[in-house]
């Protein structure tokens, strides 16, 4: 039941999503307001439109928690593996999204006073220097790469800005 569910929310969401049914739903609205004069604009009229996306709303809710709750799961796990795979990083900050607000709240000043502290500045500016350093090493790369290309006649590619 599960599964039939999250396929069938799946594939609604993707369909609801789309700029067809966005102007399909516009097209409602317009052929119901065009027919507000032919009904005087009765309470009944009213009502079709009230009652019509009352109950898409309510639906559309469901779908939207549902795909919510998925994407944000594997957002999670995605992020908990770049944890377990990266050298230096704390493992024990897999599955942060269990704990309570006060823990995460507690963990968010932890982080602040680590980026404060003079010892983290340093860090983060050493850091800083070093991706510049690897920018200019692989500017002089490509320039020198384009100098001996373009030396020996040798064409080059129209996406020449990339990095290598």
């Amino acid at each position: 039941m599960k599964n039939v569910f999250r396929v069938v929310a799946n594939k609604i969401s993707i369909w609801t999503g789309s700029a067809t049914v966005f102007l399909g739903a516009i097209l409602v609205v317009a052929v119901w307001a065009s027919t507000g004069p032919l009904f005087d604009f009765s309470d009944t009229w009213q009502l079709v439109i009230n009652t019509g996306t009352t109950i898409v709303t309510f639906l559309m809710v469901f779908l939207i928690q549902n795909t919510q709750n998925r994407d944000g799961k594997a957002v999670q796990l995605k992020l908990d593996e770049l944890i377990r795979a990266t050298k230096g990083a704390r493992a024990n900050y897999v599955g942060l999204e269990d704990l309570s607000d006060e823990d995460l709240s507690a963990l968010d000043q932890e982080f602040k006073m680590l980026t404060q502290s003079p010892g983290a500045v340093r860090a983060m500016n050493k850091l800083h220097s070093k991706i510049e350093e690897e920018h200019a090493r692989r500017r002089g790369l490509r320039e020198r790469a384009a100098h001996i290309l373009h030396r020996d006649h040798i064409p080059t590619e129209p996406n020449s800005d990339k990095t290598l």
